[in-house]
């Protein structure tokens, strides 16, 4: 089998950024860390860059946190914000992806594993980064 691009996965929050990234197959996504928010978006933007780096992916998938009923919401303008600046940064097509529900999916899932509520804060985001770029990699959408 063929390698096959790889992409990172964000789900961007006001406190922290969970992060995933697919596999060489392109079949899976995998869980990669959280990071905590600095005061700078511009550092996290840093470190969002050198993890492209070292997964050498060829674009991002950032979680577009619009409204149930499609709307724009306040939080989606800044993740648009923040999802444009990082694409200049890297250089890297950035794809923003609907991730209606995937936090309550995340809390979901994590409560089905038998996680206490309070251990859901440190893993929800990395895990709803995850089902963010699996959906997106499933669509077989692709640069």
């Amino acid at each position: 089998m063929e390698t096959q691009p790889r992409y990172l996965g964000l789900d961007v929050g006001n406190r922290r950024i969970g992060v995933a990234v697919s596999d060489e197959l392109g079949l899976t996504a995998q869980p990669v860390l959280t990071l905590e928010r600095k005061r700078s978006s511009r550092e996290d933007m840093r470190s969002l860059a050198r993890l492209a780096r070292r997964f050498s992916v060829a674009g991002i998938v950032v979680g577009n946190p619009v409204h149930l009923s499609g709307d724009q919401s306040p939080q989606a303008a800044k993740t648009q914000a923040f999802a444009a600046a990082l694409g200049e940064l890297t250089g890297l097509p950035i794809h923003l992806w609907d991730e209606r529900l995937t936090t309550h999916e995340a809390h979901q899932i994590l409560y089905e594993a038998g996680h206490a509520r309070q251990q859901h804060r440190k893993v929800v985001d990395q895990v709803a980064a995850t089902l963010i770029l699996q959906s997106f990699l499933e669509s077989g959408t692709r640069d």
